[in-house]
């Protein structure tokens, strides 16, 4: 018989991976922001990457959930740019 090492490990963090996720589920918070205001941008992505953290800072330690965790946080930076995009060429058109 023999004995695989770091199986242990390994399943301790798909535990917390998954326990992670589950706090991520369902609606982060709002955020609200100026599309001509890039002060404004930037502090709407930076609130959203605080309420991810707040909810997964007991997991950042865990190799699965901290890739994750920043492809979530990229994934909400391109979302609320492209929201500001599309508001400001949608006031230019209404001018």
């Amino acid at each position: 018989m023999f004995k695989i090492a770091g199986l242990d490990k390994l399943q301790k963090e798909f535990k917390e991976a998954e326990r992670a996720l589950s706090e991520l589920d369902g609606e982060l918070g709002v955020v609200n922001f100026d599309p001509h205001d890039p002060a404004s941008i930037e502090a709407a992505i930076n609130s959203v990457y605080q309420m991810i953290d707040e909810r997964t800072a007991e997991y950042a330690s865990n190799s699965i959930v901290g890739p994750l965790v920043d492809q979530m946080k990229e994934k909400y930076r391109e979302h609320i740019l492209r929201k500001a995009a599309e508001t400001r060429l949608k006031s230019d058109e209404d001018k």
